[in-house]
């Protein structure tokens, strides 16, 4: 039998169809931003326009989100860790989502302990949790964002706190199976986590994996989200 035969490679035509749609959103999301600014200043900031710009940064995250599952599959998600100065890196990360946060009347701030020493990593996995993380904690914030960083141990942890409900019980309980199908109330499918798992795992040193952790309080009272790595 022939290649040919065998038909198409669904996951391989999945995976170029994501990267089409975050490149058509990545056009949109321009287009928009230029007409946004052609608007009369009394016209912008509305609940409307936060309602755009959050799913805006929702659809593209998830999007990213698609692209390295399917890279992960394949074992064709290359890690390429480097030093990297902690505060820039979450000031980037804030920085981006500035017009979000904005919209929502969240205000968003970090924390870094100063423990000498850069982070190591790969700065576009990482980036991409953070991201994924962050937008998910506006969609639940009342107020407050807080993004933290500081040593455990040997490991760093970066952590991001908002001041919602919190993580429901059940993904506290059972959140080392971070695939637990859809949640009909949320749209959930806790995809998100096991994408933020797999690149935690990924980096490794001394054989001691990354790992993450979910669970409520922190220092904002509501859900805290924590990426470990060695």
């Amino acid at each position: 039998m022939t290649d040919q035969d065998q038909g198409l490679d669904f996951s391989m035509v999945i995976a170029s169809t994501v990267h089409d749609m975050k490149n058509s959103l990545a056009s949109l999301i321009q287009a928009h931003g230029e007409w946004v600014k052609a608007l009369p200043e009394t016209q912008r900031g509305t609940a409307e326009q936060g309602v755009i710009d959050y799913e805006f940064a929702h659809l593209n995250g998830m999007l990213v989100q698609l692209l390295g599952l399917y890279k992960l599959g394949v074992n064709q998600l290359p890690l390429r860790p480097d030093y990297h100065e902690l505060d820039d890196f979450i000031e980037a990360q804030l920085a981006f989502h500035q017009e979000v946060l904005d919209s929502r009347g969240i205000v968003a701030r970090y924390s870094v302990d100063d423990f000498g020493l850069p982070g190591f990593f790969d700065r576009e996995l990482i980036g991409s949790v953070v991201s994924n993380v962050v937008i998910n904690a506006i969609r639940f914030a009342r107020h407050e964002v807080l993004i933290t960083a500081g040593q455990v141990g040997e490991q760093l942890v970066i952590s991001v706190n908002d001041d919602g409900p919190g993580f429901p019980e059940h993904m506290i309980e059972h959140q080392t199976d971070y695939v637990l199908g859809i949640n009909q109330s949320s749209g959930s499918t806790g995809l998100g986590l096991y994408f933020a798992a797999n690149i935690a795992k990924q980096h490794q040193r001394q054989r001691v994996p990354g790992h993450i952790e979910i669970a409520n309080g922190g220092e904002l009272g509501g859900g805290v989200f924590s990426i470990y790595l060695p």
